[in-house]
């Protein structure tokens, strides 16, 4: 059972290109949610980086290898667990937060993206969970950073670091 009081919290997120703003969709994906909020109110998530951008598509972030002076690969980390995954109807269109995962479905932990376009094809088989409702701005601004190949051929790498300086839990 979910908290009735999660459905009044938002998550801002900080960078240095701007805030966004995300509201969550606890009614969908409760423990992904809680898990976010949990993992936000610990302070995982700062000091990350978004370290892969495609245009069109998507942000990535969360991953705790991005940190300054951490070692692994970004894109690798996890905060120590896996979370199920909690597939449901809601649309990977433009500004909806879902959780990144590897082959298998229960492979999410930490690792989120937000949708810079219409990416239904990832429709049931990710986790959708919340969705921007202030700072889209922001969301262009970071989907435009240039990006270089990362050594697997995907030119999704930012050139410059993509800071989340913070990622905070507020009343909505």
């Amino acid at each position: 059972m979910s908290n009735p009081a999660s459905t009044k919290e938002q998550a801002v997120i900080k960078t240095a290109y701007g805030d966004m703003t995300v509201a969550f969709w606890p009614d969908v994906a409760p423990k992904t949610v809680e898990n976010f909020k949990k993992l936000a109110r610990e302070g995982f998530y700062d000091g990350t980086a978004f370290h892969r951008i495609i245009k069109g598509f998507m942000i990535q972030g969360g991953c705790p290898n991005t940190k300054v002076g951490a070692r692994g690969m970004p894109g690798t980390g996890d905060p120590g667990y896996k979370v199920k995954a909690e597939f449901n109807e809601k649309a990977h269109v433009k500004g909806v937060l879902s959780m990144a995962r590897s082959s298998h479905p229960d492979s999410a932990g930490c690792q989120f993206f937000i949708c810079h376009g219409d990416a239904r094809f990832l429709d049931r088989q990710y986790t959708a969970f919340g969705a921007l409702v202030k700072g889209e701005d922001v969301l262009e601004k970071l989907a435009n950073v240039p990006t270089k190949s990362g050594g697997g051929g995907e030119k999704s790498t930012p050139i410059d670091r993509v800071a989340v300086e913070s990622i905070t839990i507020v009343a909505a």
